[in-house]
């Protein structure tokens, strides 16, 4: 069986192309506007197997689709793709808020860019196409833009359906809730059905947007998620995807070193479970060492994550500094009042500066027994939302890779910065390939 060729538009890294990949589909041509994302997903997707860059770099904005129409085959192609998701996301809409009354969400162009999504899609003449995005859609100045995507795509010829995912469901080690928008065009006369959940949660407790579903199905093309099959694996946890990963920083008084993300080093240990095999042996390669293995030189704050247990935020963070602090003024034998100088250079120097009461929820160490919370782009700023269980720093590349389910030999060739943006904005790739071969299946018995 000959499947649709995939066009990957608003790509990223590649995270969404890289599940479609590995389910059998070919990924022909994307679009991306950041460089270092469009070098990524070459290299991982093309170069890697001798191919030609399938991505330009490129505004969606000022391309015409007529750019791929004469170069898909005759099996057609699906339209693949998570449009900016910055204009709905609590974090995206807190810093427009900042920059002024004027920033207001709604007044952000790129929460309009799934119109470009679907301009390639209808004008491509998709067999299929899947848009990607985050829940806070669902409201956009009182818009509902996965329902209305969906609407749209009805008077076009397609019938279509939006849900609600979570990752960790899928086997990534993430609490990961995200929007899929899915649509096939009528004259198929093919049935779609929602990949089927492979995990669940420990205490089979429901995430607060599974809470909220009951309120979702007043909106016609609203499905509630696949998860009607026994013998579920439990999620994925953190420890379990990470635990034989390198040890990069054992305690705070080791010695920082920045391995450059194209450094290799040994595995910590065989691979101990289901998961950590899927990522070591995903392009088919027996492994020896990692890549990227980069963290921040956070040196202030070693000690504070050195003494944080598992599951720690700020607040605990806060009090811990409070108390390496009054021991470093005990032991020199000063107070504000005698020397007021060495003092606040000492408060500088361990205590961080951020507002108790705003911050709490900025830092957070993970915990061992758990999948992880969600990863975002701030990790390009910082990696505090995401502090080690066991060794004191922040997470390295390559474990947010492991936490997003990019397999070790994923490489980014790139800033460290930059790789912690694109795994941050990715879709998990096995998230992907649960909703790729979901496709997959409908196409296959649609020939049989």
């Amino acid at each position: 069986m000959r499947l649709p060729e995939v066009i990957d538009l608003f790509s990223g890294c590649g995270g969404l192309a890289l599940g479609f990949q590995k389910s059998g589909f070919k990924i022909t041509h994307g679009i991306e506007i950041v460089p270092e994302a469009v070098n990524t997903v070459s290299y991982n997707i093309d170069w890697r197997f001798g191919k030609k860059t399938s991505h330009i770099v490129g505004d969606i904005t000022k391309i015409d689709h007529s750019i791929f129409a004469n170069k898909i085959g005759k099996e057609g192609c699906i339209v693949i793709g998570g449009p900016p998701c910055q204009a709905y996301s609590k974090a995206g809409k807190g810093k427009l808020r900042s920059l002024g009354e004027h920033r207001i969400n709604t007044n952000d162009s790129r929460g309009y860019l799934y119109e470009d999504f679907l301009r390639f899609a209808i004008n491509l003449n998709a067999r299929a196409i899947v848009m990607e995005n985050v829940p806070e859609s669902i409201n956009y100045g009182g818009k509902n833009i996965p329902q209305l995507v969906c609407e749209i795509l009805e008077k076009e010829g397609y019938e279509s359906i939006w849900t609600i995912l979570n990752a960790a469901d899928y086997g990534v080690p993430q609490i990961r809730e995200r929007v899929f928008m899915i649509a096939v065009k009528k004259d198929e006369n093919l049935k779609y059905s929602l990949p089927i959940a492979t995990h669940r949660s420990k205490a089979n407790t429901k995430t607060i947007n599974e809470l909220r579903f009951k309120n979702m199905i007043q909106y016609n093309n609203f499905r509630i998620p696949n998860k009607k099959i026994s013998g579920w694996r439990r999620w994925v946890t953190v420890g379990e995807a990470i635990g034989d990963l390198p040890r990069l920083f054992r305690d705070s008084k080791s010695k920082y070193n920045l391995y450059k993300l194209n450094v290799e080093l040994d595995y910590y240990s065989e691979p101990q479970n289901k998961y950590q095999k899927i990522m070591r042996k995903w392009y088919g390669n027996d492994l020896n060492g990692v890549t990227g293995n980069a963290f921040r030189n956070t040196k202030r704050d070693f000690r504070i994550f050195e003494e944080m247990k598992e599951g720690d935020n700020y607040y605990n963070a806060s009090l811990i500094a409070d108390r390496i602090f009054y021991e470093a003024i005990k032991f020199e034998g000063i107070n504000k009042e005698s020397n007021a100088l060495r003092y606040n250079q000492l408060y500088k120097e361990i205590v961080p500066p951020y507002n108790r009461e705003n911050f709490i929820g900025k830092w957070k160490k993970l915990k061992m027994d758990e999948p992880s919370h969600t990863l975002v782009a701030h990790l390009s700023q910082d990696t505090y939302s995401h502090i080690h269980p066991f060794e004191p720093r922040g997470i390295s590349v390559r474990e947010a890779a492991r936490l997003q389910s990019f397999p070790d030999d994923f490489f980014f060739q790139c800033s460290m910065g930059e790789a912690f943006r694109q795994i941050g904005n990715a879709v998990p790739p096995l998230l992907a390939k649960g909703v790729a071969d979901s496709i997959k299946i409908m196409f296959k018995k649609g020939r049989d």
